[in-house]
């Protein structure tokens, strides 16, 4: 009975814990269709954020910011948060901002997991049908 316990629990922990956003995931470039970053995503307190921990592409290999603008500009992009106050409501994680590295300009922003390794991210202006969605994918 013990380990039918042990076991159910364990199971459950997984399940539970497959269906959480926090880990790192891997952006696609909406132009190229290539692999452009690794993003961590993490909890502080009931909030989640999203930081750049790897460059993947050649654009900013060196991990300084050129193209971005304010004060971002030749800053290094490696550990930017680029996802912020973010909440769970449900199975969507809302109310956020997301920052758009190019630019540095930041969008409203909601998250959901479409698949236990595929997250869809949502940023726009005022209504969230004006704006653009991505697909990250969830590395180890």
């Amino acid at each position: 009975m013990k380990k039918l316990f042990l076991l159910s629990f364990i199971l459950f922990a997984y399940f539970m814990n497959a269906q959480d956003v926090t880990g790192k995931w891997k952006t696609i470039d909406d132009e190229t269709g290539k692999p452009k970053s690794i993003i961590e995503i993490y909890k502080v307190g009931n909030k989640y954020y999203g930081k750049i921990i790897k460059l993947l592409s050649d654009e900013n290999k060196d991990g300084i910011c050129r193209t971005c603008e304010t004060d971002y500009k030749n800053k290094n992009i490696i550990g930017l948060v680029i996802l912020k106050d973010l909440v769970k409501d449900g199975d969507t994680y809302e109310d956020g901002e997301i920052m758009d590295p190019k630019n540095a300009k930041t969008y409203s922003c909601y998250i959901e997991l479409e698949e236990p390794n595929k997250l869809k991210v949502r940023g726009y202006i005022g209504f969230s049908l004006l704006g653009r969605t991505q697909y990250w994918y969830r590395v180890d």
